[in-house]
């Protein structure tokens, strides 16, 4: 059974910065697609960041491109979402995610195509 733990949320103010870690068990990293999703109240799920391990392909949504840095450690099984220069539009819950290899650009923003959700970290941005 594969299992994603998030840690790393937290209060912070705008301008500053989090790094979100998700432990993953129950499946090794290569031959994987894993990422990060958030969902903020009363928006939809938005695909932020996800990371190809098979390739090392990366995906970053246009609202996080040169703020946020997806990175993987395989051998302890762990990705990481670096989060600088935040702000108060980022405030949500954060979800690491898993799926198989995939191979369109456009579906790695369809949460659809994630088979595993870890239970999610609060980010709450403050002006």
């Amino acid at each position: 059974e594969v299992q994603l733990v998030e840690s790393g949320g937290g209060l912070v103010q705008a301008g500053g910065s989090l790094r979100l870690t998700c432990a993953a068990s129950g499946l090794t990293f290569a031959d994987h697609t894993i990422g990060w999703f958030r969902l903020a109240p009363g928006k939809e799920r938005e695909g932020i960041s996800c990371l190809s391990s098979r390739d090392g392909g990366t995906y970053y949504a246009d609202s996080v491109k040169g703020r946020f840095t997806i990175s993987s450690d395989n051998a302890k099984n762990t990705i990481s979402l670096q989060m600088n220069s935040l702000k108060p539009e980022d405030t949500a819950v954060y979800y690491c995610v898993r799926s198989d290899p995939l191979t369109y650009y456009s579906d790695y923003a369809d949460f659809r195509r994630y088979d595993a959700w870890g239970q999610g970290t609060q980010v709450t941005v403050s002006s």
